[in-house]
This record gives structure tokens, sequence and C-alpha cells, in this order.
């Protein structure tokens, strides 16, 4: 049992089988990774979490959260890049630990990322939901009741906004990936027209005495603060999961990887900055922080654009990552270790339409049930598993195949991974205890799934290919 669960699979497989089993049309270029991992990145964290973050955990430190949070992403970025350019497969994280640590673990780490999409997803259409009613009541004054765009612990009865933007975009994903690519770049030039926009406006309005007291909740505001907005990070892994349908995945990958954290880590940084200099972090407890600091400091209009920018944003976040979840079942199917139907490609759209379909319909539900903090919690810990096996599988690779040709190196990997898993461990306990404990239960299901199926299904068991590095 033990030798099946730690057995690898041999990376000229993995690229072999890749070639022979993908029915995915290779149509991204560098930048359009860019813009879909931007797409992913910015959003949610500027949109929504800040204002709660600061509120509720670090004051105006929350600054010092997103350091924080970016400095573990960017050393965690950096190992995800080399392994991208080495085993340019779709997978993420579950893909690379397949390659260097083991089926069983690699399984695992696949069944939390499923929960981290599923449930980052679900948040970001909470955030999408609230910024629209704001818009209709700022716009319109129209005050729309609190039943049907609220999630029963917050008051009401579903949040249909959130419902019906999860299955539009998973209708459009099911449509190609070459329109919903068009439709993201197009979104993501808007948002960054709105966060522009609020800079311009919010930035003459920063009044010093807002930073004081800067650190209201102490050190350990500023680390739990940095474990929440983490999930502001998240969308980065979208661009490895988009390896097989890119142009030339090995020198692409990286470069996407790389520009997403360099360019999200300042945006962020730059925002929570003139956000709580412009208003008192005590009133940015809401789901649409920066459109209200907007309206608190008399720019109706600016606020419904920048309202407009939001939703933009927060779709885009949306349809990358209800992408990338997609792209993780579909390599998990072609390792048997989930049913292989439920990943087949549609014949006109070339698209996994089924998993997406279903996927799309469970992340609908959650969203419309849920609060936004319960679900981007429960999202950040999958992600803090995934960030650190990819870490050591790193380090794996290094000592068994230190001769490799790695077309992206990570710089210092001997200090850069350490510290990427440093890091993210140390967020990762910063959590409430409750998330830890929703983390080990999802974790011990999914092993029992694995053990009941997946070990008999597996490629690997039905092939007398050696699975050893």
């Amino acid at each position: 049992m033990l030798d099946k669960f730690i057995r690898t699979k041999n990376l000229t497989r993995i690229l072999q089988e890749a070639e022979t089993t993908n029915g995915l049309k290779r149509t991204l270029g560098a930048w359009d990774l860019i813009l879909l991992g931007l797409g992913a990145t910015i959003g949610t964290g500027i949109f929504v979490l800040t204002g709660i973050a600061a509120a509720t955990h670090a004051g105006p430190a929350v600054i010092l959260s997103f350091v924080l949070s970016g400095l573990a992403t960017i050393f965690t970025g950096l190992t995800y890049a080399e392994l991208a350019s080495v085993v340019p497969i779709s997978g993420s994280a579950y893909t690379y630990c397949y390659a260097t640590l083991g089926e069983g673990l690699a399984w695992l780490v696949g069944w939390n990322l499923i929960l981290e999409y599923a449930v980052s997803v679900a948040s970001v259409a909470a955030g999408w939901s609230a910024y629209t009613v704001g818009l209709i009541n700022t716009a319109f004054s129209i005050e729309l009741s609190k039943t049907f765009t609220a999630c029963p612990a917050l008051g009401g009865l579903i949040d249909i906004p959130a419902v019906f933007i999860v299955l539009l975009i998973t209708y459009l994903l099911v449509r190609g990936i070459k329109e919903s690519i068009k439709t993201n770049n197009l979104l993501v030039y808007i948002k960054f027209g709105a966060v522009v926009l609020f800079l311009i406006l919010a930035s003459p309005h920063v009044n010093i005495e807002n930073w004081s007291p800067f650190m209201p909740m102490g050190i350990s505001g500023v680390t739990s603060a940095a474990a929440l907005v983490f999930f502001a990070y998240l969308g980065f892994d979208a661009v490895s999961t988009s390896a097989e349908e890119c142009k030339n995945p090995q020198r692409d990958l990286p470069i996407g990887i790389i520009g997403t954290l360099v360019g999200c880590t300042s945006l962020y940084i730059l925002v929570s900055a003139v956000l709580t200099g412009a208003v008192p972090y005590t009133e940015l407890n809401t789901a649409e922080p920066v459109a209200y600091a907007l309206k608190v400091l008399g720019y109706k209009v600016g606020s419904a654009l920048v309202a407009v920018g939001a939703i933009a944003g927060l779709t885009s976040v949306l349809l990358a990552t209800l992408y990338g979840q997609s792209r993780i079942f579909f390599a998990m199917s072609r390792d048997g270790l989930i049913p292989a139907k439920l990943c087949k490609i549609h014949p006109k759209f070339g698209t996994p339409y089924i998993i997406t379909w279903a996927t799309g319909l469970l992340v609908a539900g959650t969203a419309g049930m849920f609060p936004i903090d319960e679900i981007a919690e429960l999202a950040n810990i999958g992600t803090f598993f995934a960030f650190i096996t990819t870490s050591v599988g790193v380090l794996v690779l290094r000592y068994t195949k230190p001769d490799m040709y790695r077309p992206f190196k990570c710089p210092s990997v001997y200090v850069i991974a350490p510290l990427a898993i440093l890091f993210c461990g140390y967020l990762a306990t910063e959590l409430p205890a409750i998330t830890l404990w929703r983390f080990v239960i999802w974790s011990g299901i999914g092993l029992v799934i694995y053990l009941i199926y997946g070990i008999k299904s597996s490629s690997l068991n039905n092939s007398n290919i050696s699975a050893k590095l």
C-alpha cells in the first residue's frame, strides 16, 4: 500500500501522455498568461478583502499584511516557475507533486486544490454580488431585497446575483478558452482603469492621521490579516494550470507567473495605503470598500464608475479561477484518479464541458449560501498546502535530477524554497482553528476516496512502465 502511495510518475511519461491525450487547443501567449494571472488576482484582494482585513484585523497595517503575503507568494512563485518550465502540463501543484513526491500526496494536493478553487470562486461571487447591489443602489436609488441578495448567515435567503454570475461564467468557459481569454483581457483593462481612477480621486484625500494608530491590533493582527488576504494571491496558480493551452509553455509560463506576482503585489500595497489613508479603517468593514470610500469622499459618480470596474475585475477573477479548477480536474482524470468521463472534451468547443458545468453548479450553490470571509479562509488553507508541497518538490527534483535541463531555474533555490515553506507554514497557523479542522476533515475524506477508488484506478496501477524518477 505504501509503495503505491509514494509512487511517482516519470517526467517523460507525463509529457508523452499530454501529447497523446490532450484535446485542448494551444492558443495562449505570454501576454495572455500575464493577463490571465492578473485577471485571477486583481479583484477580491483590492475590491473586497482590503477593507475587511483592515477593519477586523490589522488596521492601516494591512499594508504590511500584503507585504508579508506578497513575500510568501513571490518565494513560492519562483519555485512554481521552475517546475512549470520543466513540467509544462495542466494540473499545477498536483502535477508537480505527482512527479516529485508521489501519487498519494499528489491526490491530496489535487483534492485540496479542488476545494481552493471552488470556495475561492464562491467568495469572489459573493463580492461581485455586493458590488452589483451597491451599484444599483448608488446609480438608480433602488434598494434590492436582502432576502435574495444575501446568504442566510447575513440575514437573507439566498444570494441570487452570486449564483447568476457563476452560472454565466460557467457557460462562457464551456463555449471555449479563446473566447474566454478575449473576454478576460477586456475585463482586466477595465478593472485597471477602475483602480487608477480610485487612486487619482482618493490620493489627494489621504490623511496621515488615519494611519494612527498604525497597528491597533498588534503584530498578531498583521499576521492574521496576512493569512486572510493571502486569498488575494491565489490567482497566479491559474497560470500554471493553462500549460497545455500555451503556444510555448516552457518560456511563457515563468513569464506569466512572475509578471502576475510583481504586478499584483505592487497594486495591493498601493491601494491599501491610499484606502486606509483616505477613510478611517474602522469604517471599511464592507464587501465594497473601494467604492464605499469614494462615496464617503463625495465622489458619487466616481464611486459608481469604480464599482463598474470592480464588477468587471471580479468577473475576470471568476473566469480565470473557474477555468483553473476545470484544468485540475482534467489532469486528475487523465491519471485515472477521477472518472475520465467527467472530463470528456466537447467535440466542437474543445473544453471539458461536463466537469465545468458540474463545478459551476456546485460553486453557484456555495456562493449563494455562505458568507465571504469564511469562504476565503477555507480557500487559503488548501493553497498553503499546495504551495508548501510545490516548494518541497522543487528541492526534491534538484536533488534527484541535478543535471536536468531547466528552461527557468529558481535563483538561490536552497534559500528561496525553504523561505516559501516557512512563510506559508507560518501563515497557515494564523488561520482560525475551525478552518484548520475543516482542512483536516476535507483531507480525510479525500484520503478515503483515494484508498477506495483512486489507488486502484490510477493509470500507474495499470501500467508496466516504471513510475520511478
